[in-house]
């Protein structure tokens, strides 16, 4: 067993309190980054579809996809504050999503639940990464495919500034974000290397990384 099967030394930890309100309007600012992600899922996925969100933080991206589809969501977060945070922002949208507390190296599921699973920006997280990928792999349907989308620690500091100029925020939020990609962030993120060493432990028939320009884009297939 390798030294990254291991969970981390800081284990999980939820964002709480002020902590998740602040994420919750700074990463609003950024809707049409999780809306035009949720069109991209959305096309490749048939009606009716058991789709699954770990670690969705305020629910942004799995509202935006229960509005494009007549789809079974459930998200699945750590935090306690971003349960009640995503299920009252599903509520005022109008659209049905489940979103339930718990954390990603134990899913609540039984197995072979979901056709579709997705996880951004929050794998690099994870206490024990492995066991989440284990547990993704266990809750998908033969055939399930999953979609992993998270910084890689070899981002460039130009490609981190232009990534976050995009993204819409303004003024402190701008600032202050790129001091977190730069401080906290690529501490926590993996290298290709380190994700595809992680991989092979999980029991996934396919699996494909690609290169984004500060991240990695990671399609499983069970």
């Amino acid at each position: 067993m390798t030294t990254l099967a291991m969970p981390k030394a800081h284990g999980d930890k939820p964002i709480k309190g002020l902590g998740a309100k602040w994420y919750a309007a700074s990463t609003a600012e950024a809707l049409k980054d999780y809306t035009e992600l949720a069109q991209r899922i959305a096309s490749q996925l048939p009606e009716g579809s058991a789709v699954l969100e770990v670690a969705p933080g305020p629910g942004y991206l799995s509202i935006e996809l229960a509005k494009l589809g007549s789809y079974s969501i459930t998200g699945l977060d750590l935090s306690a504050d971003f349960v009640k945070i995503a299920g009252r922002k599903a509520a005022e949208a109008g659209v049905k999503v489940d979103f339930q507390q718990g954390s990603a190296s134990s899913l609540p599921f039984p197995k072979e639940s979901f056709d579709f699973l997705v996880c951004r920006a929050a794998f690099k997280n994870f206490g024990n990464p492995v066991g989440a990928l284990r547990e993704m792999s266990r809750v998908l349907k033969p055939g399930g495919r999953g979609l992993i989308i998270d910084l890689r620690r070899d981002a460039s500091k130009e490609g981190i500034r232009h990534h976050v100029d995009r993204m819409g925020f303004t003024g402190f939020n701008r600032m202050l974000n790129r001091q977190i990609f730069k401080l906290f962030l690529l501490k926590s993120a993996y290298t290709k290397a380190e994700l595809e060493e992680m991989l092979a432990q999980a029991q996934f028939s396919s699996v494909r990384i690609e290169e984004e320009e500060i991240g990695l884009e990671i399609l499983l297939t069970k």
